[in-house]
This record gives structure tokens, sequence and C-alpha cells, in this order.
């Protein structure tokens, strides 16, 4: 298919996504083809080594296209979001257990979907453009790809912090938070990626990657650790109202952005995910949550104020500071019979 470049070079299976006007946003399509790439690849000997990539210099991907889910679910169909969410799930759950290394090159915008894709390698490598995020609560949905996971294994409080603000981490703060492992200008991405096909030799990697830049994430992290420890959103909210700080006065207006519902169920999500490393569990969790997004969240009204009208004045069904945490347990209790199975 056009979206997707998937072929054999040398010793190694290799993914280019290639929509490059679009960001490379993961269409439903391109989640079923990678899933049959990984399965043929897992099983076949000739494939030491798997590369994923993409066209253009803006994204390595920055999103998922949720243009037909929004469409379906305005018209009150819920069954097509619900089918694409449980089946690029599936695809991330294999990505993470995938039986051999898998590099992955990330420049530009690596968001949302994209983080699915690229940030379940073994092998992550950021570039001097490189801008990661998960800004799922600012369109109604929650950290999820497997997202969830990362963030409830970031060190301190930055999972909480990143999840609830949407904030973008350059390469130096993504590999901080877990989110890359290598950083390499890329300048310097063809050669490497000529010896991987050639040799399928993980340790090229090693041996190229170039020292990081710094961590701005690292000088506000004994604030985000402090004002960030609560058990809930509302916890949050209260340390950081506690204080007049230029911290605290940006994290709240970046909190103001976003679904008060979505960010409460991301704090939750992490807390509840901490010190594991299931990727089962977390996209099960997150899909309790987005199984029920179009009808009972958030998510048709941010897809409208964000992409649809572009207005940027979202309606939440909450306010900040409203009570929260009965509506929170709706979204994430167990689903029964519709749970996620992978």
């Amino acid at each position: 298919m056009d979206d997707l470049h998937i072929r054999k070079d040398g010793v190694v299976g290799w993914i280019t996504l290639n929509r490059p006007k679009a960001l490379n946003a993961l269409t439903y399509e391109m989640c079923l083809e990678i899933e049959k790439a990984l399965d043929q690849w897992a099983m076949d000997p000739a494939v030491l080594m798997l590369i994923i990539d993409a066209v253009g210099e803006k994204a390595f991907c920055a999103g998922g296209d949720i243009a037909e889910i929004y469409a379906t679910g305005t018209a009150g169909d819920f069954s097509y979001g619900r089918q694409f969410w449980r089946d690029e799930y599936r695809m991330n759950a294999k990505l993470f257990r995938f039986p051999k290394p898998v590099v992955s090159f990330l420049q530009g915008f690596t968001m949302g979907g994209g983080v699915g894709v690229g940030c379940h390698a073994s092998h992550r490598i950021v570039c001097e453009s490189s801008q990661i995020a998960m800004p799922e609560v600012g369109i109604g949905l929650v950290p999820d790809v497997g997202g969830s996971l990362i963030l409830a294994n970031a060190p301190g409080r930055l999972g909480e912090y990143l999840g609830t603000t949407a904030a973008r981490m350059g390469p130096g703060d993504a590999i901080l938070a877990g989110f890359a492992d290598y950083y390499l200008p890329e300048n310097g991405w063809d050669d490497l990626k000529s010896e991987l096909a050639e040799t399928g030799d993980w340790a090229r990697v090693d041996a190229l990657a170039e020292t990081a830049p710094d961590a701005p994430l690292s000088t506000l992290q004994p604030d985000i650790d402090r004002h960030f420890g609560g058990e809930t959103l509302a916890d949050i909210l209260r340390s950081l109202n506690a204080e007049d700080t230029d911290f605290t006065s940006e994290t709240l207006k970046k909190l103001g952005r976003n679904a008060p519902l979505s960010m409460a169920c991301a704090v939750e999500m992490i807390h509840r995910l901490r010190n594991t490393d299931s990727i089962e569990r977390a996209l099960e969790l997150e899909y309790r949550f987005t199984h029920r997004a179009m009808e009972h969240g958030d998510f048709i009204e941010g897809i409208r104020a964000a992409i649809i009208d572009k207005d940027r004045n979202p309606k939440w069904r909450h306010s900040l500071g409203d009570p929260l945490d009965v509506d929170m347990s709706k979204m994430l209790r167990p689903l029964g019979a519709d749970a996620l199975t992978l």
C-alpha cells in the first residue's frame, strides 16, 4: 500500500511510514498491515532485526488518523472507533513483545499513535528535531497505545506531569522519561540503517550513538515530583494552587486546556500501572477508557474543537476542580464481555 513501504532488505524487515503530507498519521489499514508484517517476520529466520522509520522531515508519526472515528462517532456509531482501537492495541502489544531487535528512527513529531509504533522498539533513536508527546488529554482521551505504561515507569512523577500537561519532550527529555534510548544526529541515520541492513548487528547503534542534549525536565523535576505526588488530580491541583511560582502558573495554564475527566483518569491509570512491565495490562486499562470515550467522555467534543472547527475552545463535561471520582471510576471499570483481549 502507498501509505506504507514494507519490505525485506538484507537481514532486516523494514517498515517505512509514507504519509508525509499527513505527518505520517496512522490509518486503520496501516495498523493492520504493520501487524501482518510483524506476524510474518517474527517467525522468519532470514529476518534478524526490524527497522521502523518514516518519510519526511516533520514527523515520524504525529498520531492516529481519527477523522473516520469522529465521523462515525458523531453519527452515533461507536463500533468503528472501538474496533480501530482494539486492532491498533493488538498491534502495539505485538510490537512490544517482538522477539527480535527493533530499531526505530524518530525524527520530528512522534505523538499519540506514533508512540505506539515507535516507542515500543528495543532501540529507539532520536535526533535534533525530535519532539515526543502524549497529548491525548487535549482531545478528551487518555495516554494510550501503551504510552500509559511508559509514563508509569518514568522517573519520579514525570509520568503524571507529561500525561496531564501533554508537554512535549525534546531528545534529551525523551531519553530521560523513557520514551527513547539513543541520540544520533539525523545526518548519521542513513549510514546506520545501511549497516544494520547488511549486518543485523544492533551493537552498531550503541557504537554510533552520541551524548544526548540536556534534558530541561531534569531541572523541573524537583517541582514536578513535589506537586504531582498526590493520589488524584484534585491533590495535584491543590498542591499547584498552594504556591505562586512560574512553574505552578505555567503548569496550571497547561492543565486548564485539557479535559478534566481525561486527566483524572490518566493519573489513576499511571498509578495502577506503576512498577509493572505488562503491556497487556496497560492496553486493557486504556481500552476501558477509549471504549467509552465517545459515548461517555469528551472525545467527540475534543476532536471538534481541535481538528474539525479548530476553534480551540472545547466545552468539556467537567470544569477543572470538579469532583471526578465517580465519573473516573465509571470510565475505568472493567468492560466484562467487551474487555480487550490480546
